[in-house]
Order: structure tokens, then sequence, then C-alpha cells
């Protein structure tokens, strides 16, 4: 009898105790997860020979790469809104959206899909299984590249401080000082997003 009422005690505090370990666990997941730069390809020096078009020989050429479905991605959208509202006069943008070979054209015609396409300057394409994606190096959502005229590669990265946040960051500073200026502190900056070619999000429904 005396057993069974320790046990009686002592449950409800293990159960306790078992519970805020989850939520413990489940919060180092997702802070693992929220600070966790995403990972790059192999970017090209230059502009690939094989790519549907060329960059434009009159200003710079920046290119994004977008899953129609990564909410991350908003941000970087926004960010590249700001750095077009600044800098158009140097800078041509082309923004290419993730489309599954077995996926309708409707579903790339996300709110991203919408928005991206109301951004001035800035020239919007569906991107078939990633291949262009992938030929510049851009595994995850929000990724650019940017180049000059004559085709050589000067900065790649993320435009954005983390995942989903808008503001002052080192990306888009890159930027905008390599399109005004001519000069930046350094050539690529961390990616900040979901990617591109995540199974979890492409799969057949």
């Amino acid at each position: 009898m005396r057993l069974l009422s320790r046990l009686r005690r002592t449950l409800p505090w293990l159960g306790g105790a078992l519970w805020l370990g989850l939520i413990g666990a489940g919060w180092v997941i997702v802070t693992d997860y929220s600070s966790r730069p995403a990972p790059v390809g192999n970017v090209p020096e230059v502009w690939p020979a094989d790519a549907p078009f060329g960059p434009d020989t009159t200003r710079m050429t920046l290119v994004m790469f977008v899953h129609p479905r990564c909410s991350c991605s908003r941000a970087s959208l926004r960010e590249l809104a700001y750095i077009m509202a600044r800098a158009r006069h140097n800078l041509t943008a082309h923004i290419f959206f993730y489309q599954p070979a077995h996926r309708p054209d409707a579903w790339i015609e996300t709110d991203l899909w919408h928005y991206a396409r109301t951004i001035p300057f800035t020239t919007v394409h569906r991107d078939p299984d990633g291949r262009l994606a992938e030929r510049f190096g851009a595994l995850a959502s929000g990724q650019v590249v940017l180049f000059r005229p004559d085709g050589r590669r000067v900065f790649y990265g993320g435009i954005t401080a983390g995942r989903g946040h808008e503001g002052p960051n080192p990306g888009r500073n890159q930027v905008l000082h390599l399109v005004r200026e001519g000069v930046g502190t350094t050539d690529h900056t961390a990616v900040w997003g979901c990617l591109i070619q995540d199974k979890e999000t492409t799969k057949p429904e």
C-alpha cells in the first residue's frame, strides 16, 4: 500500500517533468532551425552559357530563386523590392519560381508569385523542376546571385537578416553598394530560406 501511495504522489511530478522536457526539446529544434543558414550549391563564377538568356550588358543583373510555398521568402521579396526602389537605374532583376513538372501552373501562383509580379523593373519566370536554380547554385529559396555586365559574378547569398526577417542586413547592403558604387566588402552572405527542392513540400498530392 505504501508503494502504491508513493507512486500516486510521484506520477504527477513525473508527468509534469516529461511535459516540460518535451516542450524544451521542441523549442531547441525550432530555435536551431531558425538560426541555421541554408546550404548553398556550386555558384558559377560566370553567367552560365546554357542559361536561357544572358546578363544585361549595360547594367548589373540579379537573379533570385524562390520556392512559391516558402513563407520565409516573403521577406526576401520585400528586400528585393527595397533594392529595386533604390538601384533600378543600375540593375536588372529576374525572379525564378520553382515548379515541379507534375504540378499545374496554378500551384506556383501563390501570394508570393503575385507579390513578385508587382515589384517594379523585375521579371518573374517559372523554373521547371528547379533546373535553373541548380545551375546557378541556388539550393534554398531567397538566394540571389549578382553579375556584372560582362557576366562575372560579384556576389551571391541571402538578402535578409534571418528567416522571414526584414530590415537592414549585410546582403541587402552588399548588393546596393556593388550596384551603386561598384565595390563591396564581401562576395557572399548566408541564405535564410526553405530548400527549393524539399521533398516534403513538392511531393504529389
